[in-house]
């Protein structure tokens, strides 16, 4: 068989009606639907992947580290490379090498930027010729979000409804160029690893909230209206959406029990921040939301990051600020930007 080294890179994205709670734990099937948008490359991850039949067991690299894959969460997350394989026909085992641009567990989606690269960088490596839908669905295997950067712009994550998971992937909404006018400040408070990771915490919540129910009755409703709002380009209506869905998941992760805390003090002091910028201007200029970490997002219009960025830089909490576009999702790289060195089978030095 041919032994080729595929390189990708690939960004994170940020969850405008976010997903939390899985009705599969082995398939990555969300209770419910989610809409994100696709971040630019500031953020990003880029990952070498070999299959070589010199290899005797499957060998990750992350950050210049070897990694742990027996019985471990990130050996979890390797189950993309079996499925490909099998879709391949192919046995060889897989050297992945992977670099982040970003901190690893601390809320700022690492793992979708992760497992979208791996998987779009290992079908190269097999050869397969897979459409974005495909691909979203093999990636979701590693990790629920991960299926949605499989994709730029703004994405969907449909839940579906069939055991199998056959109905549950990602589709395009909105193209990166469609609405260039959204971006995503955000306001970076801690590069620290959360104390409760997002697979386990989920798990918590679906097993002994009680307003998690609430949640679900309301979500898909809020996924649709949100898809409504950027169709029509409405950010007042988007907004509005955007804030009460972050506020409303973390809400259920308070009422978990034991509970989970992932706002800080800061966060807090963000949100009350943008709802007196918000009420200043008459208008929703900025809509926060957090993922599972203390990490702010600040959806806004290219024409009000100014605002944002000003009232940010007054927080001395805040330890930088970046203004990240909607990204294109992952994309191939040469040979010359390869992490491995293909003779020695081993990561570039």
């Amino acid at each position: 068989m041919v032994e080729r080294i595929a390189t990708a890179v690939g960004t994170p994205n940020i969850a405008l009606i976010k997903y939390w709670g899985k009705r599969d734990d082995r398939l990555i099937l969300p209770m419910n639907s989610s809409v994100s948008m696709t971040l630019d490359e500031q953020l990003n991850t880029r990952t070498s992947v070999l299959f070589s039949e010199k290899l005797q067991a499957d060998t990750v690299y992350i950050n210049g580290t070897v990694q742990d894959i027996n019985g471990t969460e990130v050996g979890e997350r390797m189950v993309v490379l079996d499925i490909l394989r099998g879709m391949a026909g192919d046995k060889r085992k897989a050297l992945v090498v992977s670099n982040n641009q970003f901190p690893t567990g601390s809320g700022l989606a690492s793992s979708a930027s992760g497992l979208a690269t791996l998987t779009y960088a290992a079908a190269g490596a097999l050869g397969l010729e897979l459409q974005p839908r495909e691909l979203s669905m093999v990636a979701r295997r590693g990790s629920g979000s991960a299926c949605r950067s499989m994709m730029g712009g703004i994405v969907e994550w449909r839940k579906g409804d069939k055991p199998d998971g056959s109905d549950s992937y990602a589709e395009q909404i909105i193209k990166p160029g469609e609405w260039p006018e959204l971006v995503d400040v955000m306001a970076i408070l801690t590069e620290s690893r959360k104390k409760v990771s997002s697979r386990a915490g989920m798990k918590q919540t679906v097993q002994t909230g009680i307003l998690y129910r609430s949640r679900l009755d309301y979500v898909e409703g809020a996924v649709e209206r949100a898809i409504d709002a950027m169709r029509k380009r409405d950010f007042q209506a988007l907004g509005e959406l955007i804030m009460r869905d972050s506020m409303n998941m973390h809400a259920t992760m308070l009422d978990t029990w034991p509970p989970i805390m992932y706002l800080d003090d800061s966060s807090k002091e963000i949100i009350y921040k943008v709802q007196e910028l918000n009420q200043s201007e008459g208008r929703i200029v900025g809509a926060y939301t957090f993922d599972a970490g203390s990490n702010a997002n600040i959806i806004a219009l290219e024409k009000d990051v100014g605002k944002i960025t000003d009232m940010l830089e007054g927080l001395g909490s805040v330890k930088n600020i970046l203004k990240l576009k909607m990204g294109n999702g992952p994309r191939r790289l040469g040979d010359g930007e390869s992490l491995i060195d293909g003779t020695g089978l081993k990561p570039v030095a």
